[in-house]
């Protein structure tokens, strides 16, 4: 029987944790995503395009506010925080109430979730939402092209649209944000 698992996130590092350590692998259920600080997620679903044959129906995004629930009514057996943006005792806070319910609880680590690369890579993070990460990337991407070296900026898709639409965007010119139908808040990043 599978291990059942419930992604907590924000649709971002929660999808890709998803995609790199649980979508293929048969000893895992992902019975549920939840979310928080993304308008308008909840009640949809991870669409079967993204989730693979193991999720034929896609993976329902329920509220996290609902993690308690989740957690009985599908017998969770593990829990996994797969976002930032949140204070050391927010992240104990979920911790404690997802054991509480019986459910394990995990972060997952770089080893089990990092893209390989053959290039070099620079990683532009921050603690939270507003930091100014696009505008570093910028200036990042700005010197190293002065310096003579081939750039390309790597992010997630932001999930406000159609997210099987969505599964590979490039941006090279202006034009690809009305391509890609992007929203205000995704042209603020890309």
């Amino acid at each position: 029987m599978p291990e059942r698992i419930l992604i907590l996130g924000a649709a971002g590092r929660d999808f890709h944790d998803f995609n790199v350590v649980f979508r293929n692998d048969p000893r895992y259920e992902v019975v549920a995503f939840t979310a928080t600080q993304i308008p308008n997620i909840e009640g949809r679903l991870y669409p079967p395009a993204l989730s693979g044959p193991n999720y034929p129906h896609g993976i329902p995004i329920e509220p996290e506010s609902e993690m308690t629930r989740l957690i009985k009514h599908h017998r969770v057996d593990r829990v996994v925080f797969a976002y930032s943006d949140v204070p050391y005792s927010r992240v104990m806070q979920l911790a404690s109430e997802a054991l509480a319910a019986g459910a394990d609880w995990e972060l997952l680590g770089p080893a089990r979730t990092q893209l390989e690369a053959k290039v070099p890579v620079v990683a532009v993070t921050a603690a939270r939402t507003g930091c100014g990460k696009s505008q570093t990337s910028r200036r990042v991407a700005s010197v190293l092209t002065r310096l003579g070296h081939r750039v390309a900026v790597v992010r997630h898709p932001m999930p406000y649209g159609d997210l099987a639409r969505q599964e590979v965007q490039r941006f090279a010119t202006y034009d690809d944000l009305k391509f890609h139908e992007v929203t205000i808040e995704e042209r603020e990043e890309y």
